[in-house]
């Protein structure tokens, strides 16, 4: 068993104007990273990003950028509540994820973005964990189609 997902989304706008959305972090920080996003997504960088809902910030390393195409990178892997004594928030384990964003321009003037995560290891902590991200990553399109589409922070008090 490989713990993996996949998720995408169509946004109406142009590829750079979505990928520039996701690398900026001044515009990942209107209506994703709800606590804010510190340095640009690029090739080698480690920046940090900030989440109401996740207390406290914490570093994404950026393995590799191809501007309008991919951005891939690697953090803390969780291993969930499952495995973590005090049963409060999810453990960190000793190993990274990988998550790889690719943006496609579609020929109707869309941008597809898929993001995929891999790379946890085989249990159940890591299992929910992984479920977990699948939720947030999909709920990350979401607030990015409707940011670049209609001007709407979806997550804007949605966690505190």
């Amino acid at each position: 068993m490989e713990l993996k997902f996949r998720v995408a989304a169509r946004i109406a706008k142009p590829v750079h104007e979505v990928f520039e959305a996701v690398a900026d972090p001044a515009q990942l920080s209107h209506y994703f990273t709800t606590g804010g996003a510190q340095g640009r997504l690029a090739t080698g960088a480690t920046v940090t990003w900030d989440f109401h809902d996740f207390p406290g910030a914490f570093p994404v390393h950026v393995i590799e950028v191809v501007e309008d195409a991919t951005i891939v990178l690697e953090w803390q892997a969780s291993e969930g509540k499952a495995h973590n004594v005090a049963g409060s928030e999810p453990k960190d384990a000793d190993y990274r994820t990988r998550v790889t964003m690719s943006f496609k321009a579609l020929d109707d003037g869309r941008t597809l973005v898929e993001i995929a995560e891999e790379g946890w290891r085989e249990n159940q902590g890591a299992l929910s964990a992984s479920y977990g991200n699948c939720q947030g990553w999909s709920q990350m399109l979401c607030a990015l189609k409707a940011w670049l589409e209609h001007g709407i922070n979806l997550r804007a008090g949605m966690y505190v």
